[in-house]
């Protein structure tokens, strides 16, 4: 399932969270359900491209690594940073997030391509699991 993000602005310089959860915030994306977001950097974390990779349920969102760095390599890019929102609200890691981070963070390792950060969010805030 692949869905380009349209922003109707550059994404532009990544410097911190904020600004990916400033961008996350003009999604069109519906919240009752689990959304799994890639953002694909360059060297200058810049934004190359960002999409919604994965969509799920009420409470889990399946995600294939294999897909996530097929993409990534497809972009030719340098670093990633992936977001996910909990139906819930809730922005406390679950087991599950902390293990498919740390699975992100392990191929990317093997690949040289850097998890830069692993963002959950609901409507109004966010948590940097990385931090």
């Amino acid at each position: 399932m692949e869905q380009l993000l349209e922003l109707k602005e550059p994404i532009g310089l990544i410097k911190k969270p904020q600004d990916i959860f400033n961008k996350i915030k003009k999604i069109n994306i519906e919240y009752e359900q689990e959304n799994f977001l890639a953002f694909f950097l360059n060297t200058r974390n810049k934004v190359i491209q960002a999409e919604v990779l994965f969509k799920g349920g009420l409470s889990f969102c399946l995600i294939d690594i294999k897909t996530l760095f097929r993409k990534a390599l497809k972009y030719n890019a340098f670093s990633l940073i992936v977001a996910h929102n909990h139906p819930s609200g809730n922005l406390n890691p679950s087991d599950d997030d902390l293990r498919i981070m740390e699975a992100i963070k392990k191929a990317g390792d093997i690949l040289t391509l850097k998890l830069l950060d692993f963002i959950i969010f609901n409507k109004v805030n966010y948590y940097c699991v990385k931090d």
